[in-house]
């Protein structure tokens, strides 16, 4: 049987630390037949060195221009009719490849197939790290099936379909998985599935992943009001609500101070918060115990105050900047339908 070939494309910037785990668990795959390349975003770190160490092509962006563009100058210098994109700081299981060139030869209609990140970080065991990984791995696995929401740190496409859908856009750093999933799924279907496997190295310190959650909200007001929906998989109705409401109930904390009895109302919106995604805390608990529980929803009470605070800069930005309002006007050309 003839092996379709395999590009696994993995994009850096100053993940030295974890590029080696990375890199050998894609040499370590039970799928015989890859080409691998490092595309380095202008590291100031040993990353180049640790992948050159493992006889691994690397070539470089030349101008540090986010993770999308580094994807794009990946998928230009490689030839397989597979692409594997694998994020620096993520590791995959023995078998991630193997699995999604069966998925997407199992249907034609089948573009791209993305994979589950494992609850447990990669390297780093502080809150945050756990708390992330326990958050995106519940939200992704309840996500599992048919996706509008690209997750790029671990999936695999046909090079085809990105001839057709074209590449990522490069002015776009927090939102080009939003936005190329929008693109992709016009066309072609796109999976998220549990048995493409991987682990990832999380954010290790809160204040680095509420700013990226801030922009991200942020960011994502242009593409959505466009779109006229939320992207299906990962973010839902629900736990918008759940950050909405979770920011009213900090929001009218005050409301206590003129009267005791009206603490009802932070109150109700704060639980009203974890109703959104009692499901989540369900998980939690049941793998964690209650001890952590109470940190983990600590720490994502400030999460969805935090997106909250995102969206509502982008809504403010939104009104008044033209070209922030612009922002996605390759995914939505001027008479397109959303």
């Amino acid at each position: 049987m003839n092996l379709p070939l395999v590009s696994v494309i993995v994009p850096n910037y100053n993940y030295a630390e974890s590029l080696d785990l990375c890199l050998r668990s894609v040499l370590d795959q039970t799928y015989p037949h890859l080409e691998v390349l490092v595309v380095d975003d202008c590291s100031t770190d040993d990353s180049v060195a640790v992948a050159e160490g493992l006889g691994v092509r690397v070539l470089s962006t030349g101008a540090n221009g986010g993770c999308g563009n580094a994807r794009n100058v990946g998928v230009a210098a490689t030839t397989g009719s597979v692409l594997y994109f694998v994020d620096s700081d993520v590791s995959l299981a023995p078998d991630a490849v193997a699995t999604a060139v069966r998925i997407l030869g199992s249907d034609p209609a089948i573009g791209c197939v993305c994979g589950i990140e494992d609850p447990e970080p990669l390297l780093h065991d502080t809150i945050t790290a756990r708390y992330r990984g326990l958050q995106y791995h519940y939200w992704s696995v309840t996500a599992e099936g048919d996706i509008t929401f690209l997750f790029p740190a671990l999936c695999a496409l046909r090079r085809d379909v990105f001839d057709d859908v074209g590449p990522f856009n490069p002015e776009l750093r927090q939102t080009e998985e939003v936005d190329y999933g929008y693109r992709l799924t016009r066309r072609w279907r796109m999976v998220l599935t549990r048995e493409v496997r991987g682990r990832h190295d999380h954010d290790h310190a809160l204040r680095g992943l509420l700013r990226k959650l801030f922009h991200r909200g942020r960011l994502r007001v242009p593409l959505y009001l466009r779109a006229r929906r939320f992207a299906s998989g990962f973010e839902t109705q629900s736990r918008a609500w759940g950050s909405l409401a979770a920011a009213a109930s900090l929001a009218t904390l005050p409301l206590g101070l003129a009267h005791s009895l009206l603490l009802v109302v932070p109150a109700a919106f704060l639980l009203l918060s974890l109703a959104c995604d009692a499901g989540m805390y369900a998980f939690v608990l049941r793998r964690n115990g209650p001890a952590f529980l109470g940190l983990f929803t600590a720490v994502h009470f400030v999460v969805n105050v935090t997106i909250t605070a995102g969206v509502a800069a982008g809504a403010v930005q939104w009104l008044g900047s033209r070209a922030f309002r612009r922002l996605y006007d390759r995914t939505f050309p001027a008479g397109a339908a959303a």
